[in-house]
């Protein structure tokens, strides 16, 4: 266990960020397996609709650090792939 105030302040900082970053990584998550059903359940309307949401939320979390830029690039081509395919 830490043992000076710093280190004290540290560990409270951590678990704070720990939460925060848990909690949006989750919120993330969720989004992309709704657009997910949408696509799978061969919806264009929904899927479209999904679309402009789950984009932000991809790059509020490449934004604050959640996942990597790289990362929510190939999320967003993807999706993207696939409702134009739905919709075509």
């Amino acid at each position: 266990m830490a043992n000076t105030y710093s280190a004290l302040k540290r560990v409270r900082q951590a678990e704070r960020r720990t939460e925060y970053n848990r909690k949006n990584k989750t919120r993330l998550r969720h989004g992309i397996r709704a657009m997910r059903r949408a696509l799978s359940g061969k919806d264009p309307k929904a899927a479209t609709a999904l679309l402009a949401t789950t984009f932000s939320l991809i790059d509020r979390s490449a934004k604050s650090g959640i996942i990597k830029k790289n990362t929510a690039a190939r999320y967003k081509s993807k999706l993207h792939r696939r409702v134009k395919a739905l919709s075509a």
